[in-house]
């Protein structure tokens, strides 16, 4: 039996098989050129803004990039491949460069996250990874600042991790949620990993485990005296927090950390927890919240008075409930110092390689350009040059740096595209050389 977990050393197989039975083909036929390839995203559903996460973990797949001998026999064993591919194989290594908009940054539809240079093979057989690493980092990072841009500085935590698809899923969302804005996760191994910090409190089966709510609270409290943060939903909310403040008043405890309301009429609930809390003396005391959240119910209830601390948000922000997946891309744009394009109704791509140019009116992001790649434009570009050769070529700044500048990233959007609901798109214009250069290839093709 195997347990099915993707690691370093069959991940070189963690992808489509299409990519191999192309590179199969290339192989025959010599053709292994420079290519370059743009991942993008088309058109944003329901989102004003998207915000780039992943890089970090692409960057150390394709440096660690290897097919192994257990991965090269089962290939051998599917029949589709000759022993020459797979000797070549054998010896596969990332050669390429990358160039990509750091982690943090806030693109929109149309723009490159990142750019591939690479021999033809070698930027084929990594489409499948680059796309899925990078689409599940940006929903959850957009998705976490979302929350983040309406919770008024109260303190968001990942809690999403059982309802993620998938283990993997679950750690890139807990390190996407923080760069969003959260301020840690429940994922105790995401904590490890990456450096979050990490939260917990009980679930409702601690508390019916024991005969009463108050012994529940007791053993709790008892084993994390500086950590106790009661559960007090379980059977009548108003009496779950009587008896978390009789607990700690019981036990002389002199830091209350607070409770946590997972049902019911979250608005009333708080604002009566909160008057109990308060009366008893806990002032400090917070009230977090949990259970079925998303940003548009964290705005709704802090806009109505609700007297919340802090907010656990998992399902929704996990999988990007109300935008679950990313109309992204990964596309041929030139080969052998040829610019390619596809003409496809509704998919239409840039050809060539491209730079992203922006320019900023009164702290404010005010025009992006897309370019060719060594035009002379305004503005500062935004794709970088973070790996040459196969190997890193930039520092890799830590998550705190990385959270710090998303939310400066943040600020520095226009007012319009900072609304929820916003039905604003923020179109980049296309450079004239670049207009220039797609208008010739279209009329080449009639």
């Amino acid at each position: 039996m195997k347990f099915g977990f993707v690691d370093e050393k069959n991940m070189s197989l963690l992808t489509d098989l299409y990519e191999l039975t192309m590179a199969q083909a290339y192989f025959d036929h010599r053709m292994n050129g420079r290519a370059v390839f743009d991942f993008f995203a088309r058109h944003t559903k329901k989102r004003s803004y998207l915000v780039s996460a992943g890089l970090e973990q692409l960057l150390y797949y394709l440096e660690s990039l290897r097919f192994e001998p257990e991965e090269i026999d089962f290939l051998r064993q599917t029949g589709r491949f000759s022993s020459d591919f797979l000797d070549y194989l054998t010896t596969f290594r990332f050669t390429g460069d990358v160039y990509a908009v750091e982690e943090g940054e806030i693109l929109f539809e149309n723009e490159p996250f990142v750019r591939v240079e690479a021999p033809l093979i070698e930027a084929q057989i990594i489409e499948t990874f680059l796309i899925n690493t990078m689409q599940i980092s940006i929903l959850v990072a957009t998705k976490a600042l979302r929350c983040h841009s309406v919770a008024k500085g109260t303190g968001l935590v990942d809690f999403g991790l059982r309802r993620a698809h998938g283990t993997d899923a679950g750690m890139k969302a807990a390190r996407s949620a923080y760069i969003g804005g959260f301020i840690g996760t429940s994922n105790v191994l995401a904590g490890k990993e990456f450096g979050l910090p990490i939260f917990g409190t009980m679930a409702h089966s601690f508390i019916l485990a024991h005969d009463t709510e108050e012994s529940a609270f007791e053993h709790f409290a008892r084993s994390y005296p500086d950590n106790t943060i009661l559960l007090v939903d379980t059977f009548d909310t108003i009496e779950g927090v009587r008896d978390a403040v009789k607990t700690v008043r019981k036990l002389g405890m002199k830091t209350f950390k607070g409770v946590r309301l997972d049902s019911g009429d979250i608005l009333t609930l708080s604002k009566a927890a909160r008057k109990i809390l308060d009366d008893a003396g806990y002032n400090d005391a917070m009230v977090l919240v949990s259970g079925g959240l998303n940003e548009y119910k964290i705005k709704d209830l802090l806009e109505r008075g609700a007297p919340i601390d802090a907010w656990g948000v998992g399902t929704e922000l996990v999988v990007s409930a109300d935008s679950p997946y990313l109309d992204c891309a990964y596309k041929l744009v030139e080969y052998e110092g040829r610019p390619k394009m596809k003409f496809s109704p509704g998919k239409l791509t840039l050809p060539a390689k491209k730079q992203i140019f922006r320019e900023y009116r009164d702290g404010k992001i005010h025009k992006d350009t897309i370019a060719l790649h060594n035009e002379d434009m305004r503005g500062t570009p935004l794709l970088r040059h973070c790996m040459s050769g196969g190997k890193t070529i930039v520092p890799i700044p830590s998550l705190e740096v990385i959270r710090d500048q998303t939310l400066r990233n943040f600020e520095q959007l226009p007012e319009e595209l900072k609304v929820l609901e916003s039905k604003e798109r923020f179109k980049p214009a296309i450079s004239e050389k670049l207009s220039a250069l797609l208008e010739a290839m279209e009329k080449s093709t009639h």
